[in-house]
């Protein structure tokens, strides 16, 4: 009798994986969108919006990033720190991997894909990581000590890192630096290279400070305060705030800076807009109405549109960045829609 319900179960997986890959061929530009409450990952055709496959994205997910070939997708399992898994998806294939064991550290977030390594932060156990594909092994950890460090931020150099710790009200700006010897001497372990330090400054910053984003001129840093509905802009490079606005975005998710840095995109959950910001003179452009609240932003490459994860509304809306008014809605194939990725090969 167990032989026969363990071959149904497994038959009834192979059926359901069966029908979530029956769309087609990945395109070589895609989007990528999570659904809190189907637990999948679907694939989306940006110019006919249509979906093309769903692959089951391991429990709660919440943000999403590709590869930098586009062929593998890396899905925090989160959990308010119930979960420790990174589930992986091969785009190419449509089928989702064995999922990455964190151990011990717990709520697994926010995530970039930068230097051929998937970059994390672990909420429950206060840290950061990376994951390296190739090893199939996390090769680094470090603490910020503070809570609920949520989102992250990686510069192509690998240089420096930017957390935002949601409960502590701060920004934790990491910068690597060659220590660790005597006399504040580059160090050496044994018949190795110099030894890697880093220095964190630790930022104060609004309360419920979660969504953030870097310019792309890498000058400011600007973070979204969801409990105080201001946004905190910061000197990156001096690593202060040089300025708070009073702008109303009370339960802010996420922040997003177009690709020509001229303009900030501001998400929140519980409000129907999506608050745009003009980068240089610091003014309230607009208020997109979007639905009954938003969540995930995702820029296009190209600097066309932004996608709009509206997670009570079941829709991703699309916002032309050039009349700066919604043009489209994805049809409703997600149920609380809320991490978005672009995929290129």
């Amino acid at each position: 009798m167990k032989m026969r319900v363990h071959s149904a179960l497994v038959l009834g997986i192979l059926l359901a994986s069966a029908v979530l890959r029956a769309g087609g061929g990945t395109p070589s530009k895609a989007l990528l969108v999570l659904s809190k409450t189907d637990r999948t990952l679907s694939i989306v055709d940006p110019v006919s919006l249509t979906v093309i496959a769903s692959m089951p994205s391991g429990p709660d997910p919440h943000e999403v990033v590709a590869s930098a070939d586009g062929k593998f997708a890396y899905i925090s399992n989160y959990g308010g720190g119930v979960y420790n898994t990174i589930t992986v998806v091969d785009l190419v294939e449509q089928k989702t991997l064995p999922a990455v064991d964190l151990g011990p550290l717990r709520g697994p977030h926010g995530l970039v894909f930068a230097g051929g390594k998937v970059w994390f932060t672990a909420e429950a156990a206060k840290v950061i990581g990376s994951y390296d594909p190739a090893a199939k092994k996390i090769d680094w950890v470090l603490g910020t000590g503070q809570n609920r460090t949520h989102m992250i931020y990686v510069s192509e150099d690998l240089k420096r890192i930017v957390t935002s710790n949601v409960s502590s009200a701060t920004m934790t700006i990491i910068e690597k630096s060659a220590g660790g010897g005597r006399g504040g001497g580059p160090g050496r372990g044994p018949g190795g290279p110099p030894q890697v330090d880093w220095d964190e400054t630790v930022v104060a910053v609004g309360r419920g400070a979660e969504g953030f984003d870097v310019s792309p001129d890498g000058k400011e840093l600007w973070a979204a305060n969801a409990q105080d509905g201001t946004i905190s802009i910061l000197d990156f490079a001096g690593k202060k705030v040089v300025q708070t606005l009073a702008a109303d975005v009370t339960s802010a998710n996420r922040l997003k800076f177009t690709p020509d840095g001229k303009r900030v995109f501001v998400s929140t959950l519980n409000g129907p807009d999506v608050s745009i910001f003009d980068a240089a003179t610091r003014a309230l452009v607009k208020r997109v109405k979007v639905g009954r609240g938003a969540a995930g932003i995702l820029m296009q490459p190209d600097g066309s549109v932004a996608y709009v994860a509206c997670t009570p509304d079941d829709y991703v809306a699309i916002i032309s960045l050039q009349s700066l008014e919604v043009t489209r809605h994805i049809p409703a194939a997600f149920k609380q829609p809320d991490g978005l990725a672009w995929a290129a090969r």
